[in-house]
């Protein structure tokens, strides 16, 4: 029987912190690969660090993104994450571009030929999982550290906060009774600031209200702990106070821990790679079985082998929350959604430029977009998965 009382954490980062920096700009080079070529490639990966960006990677697309415009766009994402300081400035850092070819011999197994349909582009396992903590079906400690930060983010490019600076990180302790969040019993926040004679006690000062805004009413009380910025001055942000590398946040861009992860990350990858694809069809599906009211808490499975087609294994867990079996609905769901690479990218419709925005404060828990960005969120199965398990 699973645990009724006990205290979960789980953390953010913000947009500036230097590992979410080359998540972006990765996924600004498949935006910009999308967006000129629906059926481009792109494996992109980025390094940062005082005054330096390495992009490098595979792709195969238009001739017109050459190495000159990829690094205005990395520049462009700099600057609109909101890094002009010394160290590392969106003007003056240098930008290496070392993007090939796609290997010939993964492009076989992947793609489409006469005999055989569009292959995964690697093997893996990839989980999706969906919960009733939030109205995001999202566990309730990731919902809330992400949200404390779109906030204080928000603040501070709006000018409300101008000392706040890009890089930020957020940690939440979550008590929970009868299996259910009911407070928080710890916050973390460290946060950079622009001026250096603000004390931990002044940060907290500017942040409280918006930590406070963030979460349910009541959740913090007297006995909540509070660390702001707990090693003190914290001036030097970013790349320049830490090097940062595509895809080191996979738990922060998930579920905080409070669901299995397969470890591939997602930033820097075109749909066809399932590391990417197949986790939000994962998402979608865990998302819709709860929506549904077959399940409080659904985890879902995919596997899947390099150069195949169909998923190797569809493994679904209700934690024993179900109104249905699981194995019924592992087979409920290979009817209603096509689980191959191909299907997953046009039922979601995924070959489309709408991953820079997932770069910061989770792939999952946002709203659908009108543009097709968060498609992986829709509740639009609820109907025929009630149908298929009968």
């Amino acid at each position: 029987m699973a645990r009724q009382e006990y205290l979960f954490t789980s953390e953010s980062v913000s947009e500036g912190h230097p590992d979410k920096v080359c998540d972006r700009i990765s996924d600004t080079v498949v935006d910009a690969f999308l967006g000129e070529m629906p059926e481009a490639r792109v494996a992109c990966e980025t390094l940062a660090t005082t005054n330096k960006v390495i992009i490098a990677g595979e792709t195969r697309g238009p001739a017109t993104l050459t190495n000159e415009y990829i690094a205005h766009l990395a520049r462009m994402a700099i600057k609109d994450i909101g890094y002009e300081q010394d160290g590392f400035h969106w003007e003056t850092c240098d930008v290496d571009v070392h993007l090939h070819a796609q290997s010939p011999h993964i492009a076989q197994g992947v793609d489409a030929a006469e005999n055989k349909d569009e292959g995964a582009g690697d093997q893996g396992i990839m989980f999706g999982y969906a919960c009733r903590e939030t109205p995001a079906l999202m566990p309730a400690p990731i919902f809330y550290a992400h949200k404390i930060l779109q906030l204080l983010a928000e603040a501070r490019k709006t000018g409300k906060e101008p000392t706040l600076g890009p890089d930020a990180k957020s940690q939440v302790t979550v008590r929970y009774e009868n299996g259910v969040p009911v407070g928080i019993t710890s916050v973390v926040l460290s946060t950079q600031h622009l001026d250096p004679n603000l004390s931990s006690d002044d940060i907290r000062s500017i942040v409280e209200p918006y930590i406070v805004t963030a979460v349910p009413g009541g959740w913090i009380g007297k006995d909540t702990v509070w660390h702001v910025n707990p090693t003190g001055a914290f001036v030097v942000g970013g790349p320049d106070g830490d090097c940062g590398l595509t895809g080191r946040k996979i738990i922060v861009d998930t579920y905080g821990g409070a669901a299995p992860h397969g470890g591939g990350a997602f930033s820097g990858k075109d749909p066809t790679k399932v590391d990417r694809s197949a986790a939000y069809a994962a998402r979608y599906l865990a998302k819709n079985v709860v929506a549904a009211n077959l399940a409080d808490r659904c985890s879902i499975q995919l596997s899947y082998a390099i150069g195949v087609a169909e998923p190797l294994s569809v493994y679904v867990d209700l934690y024993g929350t179900g109104k249905v079996e699981e194995a019924r609905l592992e087979k409920a769901i290979r009817e209603v959604m096509t689980l191959t690479p191909r299907g997953i990218r046009g039922h979601l419709e995924l070959n489309r430029p709408i991953y820079a925005r997932t770069a910061a404060y989770g792939h999952f828990g946002r709203d659908p977009e009108e543009d097709g960005g968060f498609s992986w969120e829709k509740i639009d199965l609820v109907h025929a998965l009630r149908d298929a398990v009968g």
